[in-house]
Order: structure tokens, then C-alpha cells, then sequence
């Protein structure tokens, strides 16, 4: 569905729920990273795109002390007590939404009553960041119900401690800032230290990114990540800097005999992949998509043998997209997010998508045995306002300090 068309459908649903129209509608969207991974916390640069697929809130003002929400797919509710300081609560999704409506009472913000009707096509549990876009969707339904916005990095750190705090998901700043600053045909360079941002434009209608996910999640846990982590602070300490950020491939090279051979391979792939990412915002800007490919296999490969966060089912997605190649459309292909399962995303010609998806599709259900789930976004718009009452703006007032 398009954000269109599903604003359309949750605008019918919240009438059959509530009984009346919905004064506002909001939408955000859920993210990939096209490159720039397990950089942001060692204060890199990441390359993430906005996609088609978003959380969307239709909302009234309720006359009760609460926020309703109903969750039209899920068919679950929950009432959120606005009358003293919101805490945690069940149902367990309902604390993403908790979170937001907390940072908005920390700022000041007398949060009103609403009912609430969500939607949402961002796919759970593939590591498209459905969370964030639920949290920018609350931010976004909130500033607007009081008819003034904040500072949009303030609202990505805002959403981010309530998944922090509330979710207890300690994520870094890239989802929620490419949900509320993604725009349309543009990819967002993150600065991870400095938050500065800058759009990258992605405007050639001829390209896009595909999505595979390969449904599989193995259950290494966060213990591996807390393991990274560690590996590349140990490995930051032995070169002498603050973070890999500040180290170069030569500080390492001349540094490989004072570190063991797992944390020196860490190190290289931070430092390697942030240099890749920065390349590939370059290669966008000038539309060179073969170079952009290259690097996107290259820093799969980094992934896999030194990062060592790949599975076989990601192996064999990008092993598939390599026999494609360039001459069947496609130009690279990588895993993304954190890794262990989850997703990989392709950069393919457009009008040959619908064919590329259909052979990775069938190979990699003769590989793996599993249904891989598939489809394409070309970079897609921010948070942003569907509808507003007649006194309020699309455009919010900038006022929230």
C-alpha cells in the first residue's frame, strides 16, 4: 500500500472504531542502511535511507484522561494515564509510545487526551526499524496535536531515550534520525559523533533499493554485540585513540603486533567501513552506481570475515546477487543491520526488479529451504503530517526549545 493508501484505510478503520473522522494523521517511516555498519558506535558514519513503509496515527481528542490506542492489525489496545507522570506499562508495545509521551511531559508539554488508531507496514522483527518509526509517528501526532514542533534532533533524541528507557533497547541515534529527517529521493549521511547530517541525493529514477529479508534471526543475542563493542574500544585503546573513528588503516597496520588477531581484524573493519561509507555518499552524488556496488559487496565481505556477524542465509542472499551482476541489474548487494539474520538490501536497475526479485526469491528457497520475504524502495519521505484541523498547520511551528 501506498502512504496514500493507508492513510485512507486507517482514516475508514478509526471511524468504524471511534465513530467519528479523525482530526489529524501522521506518518513515519521505518529505515535501511544502505552502508556504514556497526560505525555508529565508534563514532562513524552511517548511510541510511527513509522506506516506503511506515507507522501512521489517527487521532482525535478524547474526552477521558488517557491515550487510547488501537492497534487496527494487531487488534490489541492500550490506554496510556496522562493525569500524573507516565511510566512503563503493558501491553509491552505500548512502552515505545510511553516513552515518547514521558519525553514530551519531561519538556513541559501538558500531553492532551486522544484516541489513537495505529497502522503500520513497516515488517517486525527484520531489523527495519519498526520501533523507531513508531516512535517518531508518536512525536510527530503529539507536536502536532499541540501545534508546535521541536527541533528535529531534539525529537530523534527524544524518541531514542524513550526505546533507551521505556523499551530498554539501548539503539543507537541512526533509526530514529532517518525517520524524522529522511526526504524523498535522498539518502541521510549521519555523522555519529557530531549529529550533523547531511542529504545525499538518490534522485536517478533508474535504481532503487531492493529489501530481501531473510526471515531468519539465529540467536546469538546482544552478548555478540556487547562483545564488538568491547573488542573495538580494547582495539581504540591500543592505538592510542578516542574511538576508531580517529585511527587510520596505517595507525593499525604498524599496530598489529601489540593486538591479538580478532580485535585487529575488528578494527579493520570499522575503519575500512567508515571510509567505504563516505565513498559511497561520494558515488551517489555523481550517480556512479557500479562504484556504490562495489563497495556495498565489499563491505559485506568485511562483515563476514573480519566483523564476523554474517549466517550463511545473508552469505547466500549476496552470493545469489554476485551471479546476477551488473549485466542482470544488480549492482551490489550487503548485509544490513546489526546481522545474525535480518535483512540484506541490493542496489538493482528498477525496470528489472520484479525479475531480480523472483530469481533471488526461488534460489534462495533452493539454498536455505526458507521463503525470503522481498521488496523494493526507492528513499522515501520523513515523518510527516497527513492531515491537520483547519487551525493547524502541515507545517509545524518551530517552538519547543
Amino acid at each position: 500500500m501506498t502512504l496514500k493508501e493507508i492513510s485512507a484505510q486507517v482514516a475508514s478503520d478509526f471511524q468504524k472504531k471511534y465513530g467519528r473522522s479523525p482530526r489529524w494523521i501522521v506518518a513515519a517511516p521505518g529505515r535501511v542502511n544502505v552502508i556504514g555498519e556497526h560505525t555508529d558506535y565508534n563514532d562513524g558514519f552511517v548511510l541510511p535511507m527513509a522506506i516506503d513503509r511506515y507507522a501512521v496515527m489517527a487521532a482525535d481528542v478524547s474526552k477521558s484522561s488517557a491515550i487510547s490506542i488501537y492497534d487496527s492489525q494487531a487488534k490489541a489496545a492500550a490506554q496510556i494515564d496522562i493525569s500524573g507522570k507516565v511510566t512503563r506499562g503493558e501491553p509491552k508495545w505500548s512502552n515505545y509510545i510511553r516513552g515518547v509521551v514521558a519525553g514530551f511531559q519531561n519538556r513541559g508539554v501538558k500531553v492532551p487526551a486522544l484516541d489513537v488508531l495505529l497502522e503500520s507496514n513497516v515488517p517486525l522483527g527484520g531489523g527495519l526499524s519498526s520501533s523507531a518509526a513508531l516512535e517518531v509517528c508518536t512525536a510527530t501526532l503529539l507536536e502536532t496535536a499541540i501545534g508546535k514542533a521541536i527541533d528535529p534532533v531534539e525529537k530523534a533524541l527524544l524518541c531514542q531515550k524513550a526505546e533507551h528507557e521505556f523499551a530498554g533497547v539501548p539503539c543507537g541515534i541512526m533509526d530514529q534520525f532517518i525517520s524524522v529527517m529522511g526526504r524523498e529521493n535522498e539518502l541521510l549521511l549521519l555523522d555519529c559523533r557530531s549529529r550533523e547530517t547531511e542529504l545525499v541525493p538518490m534522485d536517478d529514477p533508474t535504481v532503487g533499493i531492493l529489501i530481501i529479508n531473510s526471515n531468519v534471526r539465529h540467536e546469538l543475542g546482544s552478548g555478540e554485540y556487547a562483545k564488538r563493542r568491547a573488542q573495538c574500544e580494547a582495539a581504540a585503546k591500543i592505538l592510542g585513540v578516542n574511538s576508531l573513528r580517529d585511527a587510520t588503516a596505517d595507525l593499525l597496520e604498524r599496530a598489529k603486533g601489540k593486538m591479538d588477531d580478532v580485535n585487529y581484524r575488528r578494527a579493520r573493519h570499522v575503519i575500512g567501513e567508515i571510509e567505504r561509507t563516505l565513498h559511497a555518499a561520494e558515488g551517489c552524488r555523481a550517480s556512479n552506481w557500479p562504484t556504490v556496488g562495489q563497495l556495498m559487496y565489499a563491505s559485506h565481505y568485511s562483515l563476514r570475515d573480519d566483523y564476523e556477524v554474517s549466517c550463511p542465509e545473508l552469505d547466500a542472499i549476496v552470493s545469489i546477487a554476485e551471479s546476477i551482476g551488473m549485466k542482470g541489474g544488480i549492482f551490489g548487494c550487503r548485509m544490513t543491520g546489526g546481522g545474525f539474520g535480518g535483512c540484506a538490501v541490493a542496489l538493482v536497475k528498477m525496470d528489472v526488479a520484479d525479475k531480480i526479485s523472483k530469481a533471488i526469491a526461488e534460489e534462495y528457497k533452493k539454498k536455505t529451504g526458507v521463503e525470503a520475504s522481498l521488496f523494493m524502495s526507492r528513499p522515501a519521505a520523513g515523518a510527516s503530517v497527513l492531515k491537520a484541523a483547519k487551525q493547524e498547520s502541515a507545517i509545524l511551528e518551530p517552538a519547543l526549545a
